[in-house]
C-alpha cells in the first residue's frame, strides 16, 4: 500500500474531495489521508457536491498537516496555491510531490443555484485530475 498525503489550506474542501476520489479510486492500493496548514472543519458544500457525486465524506475529519508526522509518503499532493507556497517542511525524501491549483468555490458568492455549479464544477476537475494520477502512477 503506498502513503498520499493531500494537502490545502484548510482541509476543508478541495483536499477532502480529492481524498474521498482517491479512497475510492484506489482503496486497494493505497492509504489516503489530507491535511492543510490550518483546519477549517468539513465544507458543506464539499460534503453534498460529494454526495451528488455518489461519495460519502461525511466521516473525514479536518486535520493539520502536523498530525501525520512519520508517515512515509510515497505521494504528497497540494491542491492549491497557497498551501504550496506555505506548508511546513514534511520529511519525506522519497515522496513524489505533484502540485494543482484547484479553483475554491468555498470563495464563490451568488445564488444557491450557482454556488451548487461551483462546488459541482470543483468536484469534477478534482474528479478528473484523481483519475489521471491512478493511471499514470497505479
Amino acid at each position: 500500500m503506498k502513503n498520499i498525503l493531500v494537502l490545502c489550506t484548510g482541509n476543508s474542501c478541495r483536499s477532502q474531495m480529492a481524498h474521498g476520489f482517491l479512497n475510492k479510486t484506489l482503496a486497494d492500493k493505497a492509504q489516503v489521508y489530507s491535511a492543510g496548514i490550518e483546519t477549517h472543519g468539513l465544507n458543506p458544500g464539499a460534503v453534498a457536491a460529494m454526495a451528488r457525486a455518489g461519495i460519502d465524506i461525511t466521516g473525514h475529519t479536518s486535520n493539520h498537516v502536523d498530525e501525520y508526522q512519520g508517515i512515509n509518503w510515497d505521494y504528497i499532493i497540494t491542491v492549491c496555491d497557497h498551501a504550496y507556497e506555505n506548508c511546513p517542511f514534511i520529511a519525506a525524501p522519497n515522496a513524489k510531490r505533484l502540485h494543482h491549483n484547484f479553483y475554491d468555490p468555498s470563495k464563490f458568492v451568488g445564488s444557491e443555484e450557482d454556488t451548487m455549479a461551483a462546488f459541482d464544477k470543483a468536484r469534477d476537475e478534482i474528479r478528473d485530475y484523481v483519475s489521471a494520477f491512478a493511471a499514470d502512477h497505479f
